[in-house]
């Protein structure tokens, strides 16, 4: 038996609009020629995309991929009705991951799960997502929107997204022969990042304040948009610096987990590391989100980054000249710590975080 034309059920009665879909599609194809590169026309609609690496200028190359997401800080941006930046937060998760191994991204993809298509939130999404390929760089050359109504409230969202980078075989970091007394430096953060935020949004329900409300530690601005400030994308002058001074070992991407568990990934068996806490700038907000949701210090440096969003490690004879091809490159290093033998803790701290 088959339904009578204007008796059956249809897909868009289901909750999913394909032509909405489809217009998202031809909105957001100006965003994404924008992010075009070397090896990339950064055109999307077809099945997959496509990356030259011959065309990129690599020879010998070995590719690095990375995924994430952005975890609950989309809660604010659904909350705030603010989505022109969160697609920045996507792509800087993922391409400060390829950074650290030494490889340049190439490319991004990304994948746009909603309840129901809102007219205009896509296309912000996007427009996030172009403006953070192109400060790493990088083409976005396809992605996904999945209408899944039942398995998302309303207009509710979630993003990941994927990206791919290479190297030239043998220039992959981290480099052997970390050794103590080898400089740890340290590339300030612009804030909380996309990490902690389900402490973040705990915190704000304990004070009570709304999103709109004038936020305590960022003068003029609102709460909401204080807390959606997007992480940092550090390729570009890590790119720079990394071509100009030959003594950078090992890089991190201070994230979930913070310095204790995040360092120890590009650390060699036998030694450690120690951070001298007093020397970072601590950004307000750690201040606020400490005293507010009474966090001890231990907590913040396990789930903030407090500050330091990238930790770059250089030869000792080397760290001046690595300081200063960072700060030509637009970056303000700071003097961190040093490599050091490893005791019973890999990571070890001496000063204080200025809450």
């Amino acid at each position: 038996m088959t339904a009578q034309d204007g008796n059956g059920l249809t897909y868009a009665q289901a909750g999913v609009d394909i032509d909405a879909g489809n217009a998202l599609v031809e909105t957001i194809k100006p965003l994404v020629r924008s992010t075009r590169r070397p090896g990339a026309d950064a055109e999307i609609g077809g099945f997959g995309g496509l990356f030259d690496l011959k065309a990129a200028g690599f020879k010998d190359a070995i590719l690095v991929a990375a995924n994430d997401g952005v975890g609950t800080k989309v809660k604010i941006a659904i909350e705030t009705g603010r989505h022109d930046t969160i697609g920045i937060d996507l792509v800087a998760m993922c391409v400060n991951d390829i950074i650290v191994q030494g490889a340049e991204p190439l490319f991004f993809l990304d994948y746009y799960a909603t309840g129901k298509l809102v007219p205009g939130v896509g296309a912000d999404i996007v427009r996030g997502i172009a403006e953070g390929c192109r400060q790493a760089g990088c083409a976005l050359i396809g992605g996904e929107t999945a209408e899944m109504p039942g398995l998302y409230d309303g207009a509710d969202y979630d993003l990941a997204g994927f990206s791919v980078g290479a190297a030239e075989r043998g220039t992959l970091l981290p480099r052997p022969g970390i050794l103590p007394g080898d400089v740890v430096l340290g590339l300030p953060s612009s804030g909380v990042h996309s990490n902690g935020f389900s402490l973040v949004r705990r915190i704000v329900a304990k004070t009570g304040l709304g999103w709109d409300a004038d936020s305590p530690f960022a003068p003029g601005r609102s709460l909401g948009e204080a807390l959606l400030e997007p992480t940092r994308i550090y390729v570009k002058p890590l790119l720079a610096a990394l071509k100009r001074a030959g003594g950078i070992k090992a890089l991190a991407h201070i994230t979930g987990g913070g310095f204790p568990d995040n360092l120890p990934r590009v650390l060699p068996e036998g030694v450690g590391i120690d951070i001298d806490l007093s020397a970072i700038a601590v950004p307000p907000v750690f201040g606020w989100l400490a005293r507010e949701g009474g966090v001890a210090e231990s907590e913040m440096l396990r789930t903030f980054n407090c500050g330091i969003g990238m930790v770059v490690v250089a030869a000792a004879d080397a760290a001046d000249a690595v300081a200063d091809a960072l700060t030509e490159a637009g970056e303000a290093p700071v003097r961190l710590g040093q490599i050091t033998e490893r005791g019973a803790e890999p990571v070890t701290f001496t000063g204080q975080l200025a809450l």
